[in-house]
């Protein structure tokens, strides 16, 4: 499997879904994992540390929503990020959708 993490985009948000541990043990265990570039740098992680890890560095988290069956994230996908994803690709992230206006009525 495919599993990508991007930067995340909400304000003042700089933990990652995935760190270069994480991505070890994804690897370890056969899967492919493509990170955007720079995705840890407010949690004071280096892009190396991930390619270290067995990660692909990709330039924009549209390569991630485009290519990755499942995608990592800390927060809720923002409009721009929802609009990007597809039938079948799973997201594991942690969702508070309540403070965002613009979601869908459920």
């Amino acid at each position: 499997m495919l599993i990508g993490g991007s930067k995340e985009i909400k304000p003042d948000e700089y933990r990652v879904g995935l760190t270069p541990a994480t991505v070890g043990e994804l690897t370890a265990r056969g899967h492919r994992v493509a990170v955007e570039t720079m995705a840890g740098a407010g949690a004071g992680l280096a892009d190396q540390e991930y390619i270290a890890a067995g990660a692909e560095i990709v330039t924009n988290a549209d390569q991630i929503y485009q290519r990755a069956e499942l995608i990592v994230k800390v927060k809720e996908p923002l409009a721009s990020e929802r609009k990007q994803l597809r039938r079948g690709q799973i997201i594991f992230t942690y969702l508070h959708l309540a403070p965002d206006p613009s979601r869908p009525a459920t």
